[in-house]
């Protein structure tokens, strides 16, 4: 089954499922994205700071696929935050991954003890009205942050990707999000690892009941909360596993017993702290 589309705040839509390459080596990235681009996948997610964007550009220049059907996104890295070098690194970007444009353009991370998330943001709002992006966004920002950005410019970030998995669900944050229409977009889904997902009886239940794996069954609920989900994997067997997701739906009761998993307690770097 085809995998569905979200409709973001700026007009534009992206696949709900999509391909991460945090911690993709650069020298293998542009074979798993092929493969990965074999598999079905059409949304890839990279970034300057994974050092990935060539091998990236050079998987899709390599597949095929039409542009138009595929949809990249990428982000802003820190020293050039720092720096206050943000045309310069979107035109880096632009080079590395070979394309004429990227579809989905985010700032890193905050970095609030550098203070200079407002005046980036008011540039990628330029980016974007200079068509250089299709969409704007944020990734790991919080809710002081990006009432920070909006109160500023007036535009809200089409997406916020941000730590999102069953135990550590980002409930207010969502809720925000929500009210702001801005599309949540969930990195380290599975866990990152950190736990392993056969320990809960809410996700092997279920997993069960659905003739599935519990890494399908978080990711189904990922994409049933209305998340944008992008697992990493480096096999294509680990690839055709994270995609099989729509011939199946989890139950009301299913649901409410993962949400029930959530701890609060964040696994992965603090925005508030890490700068």
């Amino acid at each position: 089954m085809a995998v569905p589309f979200l409709t973001l705040n700026q007009g534009n839509t992206i696949p709900q499922l999509g391909f991460g390459t945090f911690k993709v080596e650069p020298g293998l990235t542009q074979g798993i994205v092929e493969e990965a681009l074999a598999a079905g996948y059409r949304h890839i997610d990279t970034a300057t700071g994974y050092a990935n964007e060539t091998g990236v550009g050079a998987a899709i220049r390599a597949s095929g696929i039409p542009r138009d059907l595929l949809f990249v996104t990428t982000k802003l890295a820190n020293p050039d935050q720092k720096a206050g070098d943000v045309r310069a690194a979107y035109e880096r970007s632009l080079a590395a991954l070979n394309i004429d444009y990227i579809d989905l353009y985010l700032i890193h991370w905050p970095m609030p003890a550098v203070d200079k998330y407002v005046s980036t943001w008011d540039q990628l709002v330029q980016f974007k009205q200079e068509g250089l992006t299709k969409s704007i966004g944020v990734s790991n920002f919080q809710i002081p942050h990006l009432q920070r950005i909006i109160d500023a410019t007036g535009v809200a970030p089409a997406v916020d990707q941000v730590e999102l998995h069953p135990v550590f669900q980002q409930i207010e944050l969502r809720k925000y999000l929500d009210e702001h229409d801005i599309t949540v977009e969930a990195w380290g889904p599975l866990g990152q690892g950190r736990y392993k997902l056969d320990d809960f009886p809410a996700i092997t239940n279920a997993a069960i009941a659905h003739d599935k794996t519990p890494t399908q069954v978080v990711l189904r609920w990922h994409i049933q909360s209305g998340t944008v989900v992008i697992p990493k994997a480096s096999s294509r067997a680990h690839m055709d596993e994270n995609f099989d997701l729509f011939d199946f739906e989890l139950t009301p009761a299913e649901m409410e017993a993962i949400e029930g998993l959530d701890t609060g307690k964040r696994l992965s770097l603090d925005p508030d702290e890490f700068n």
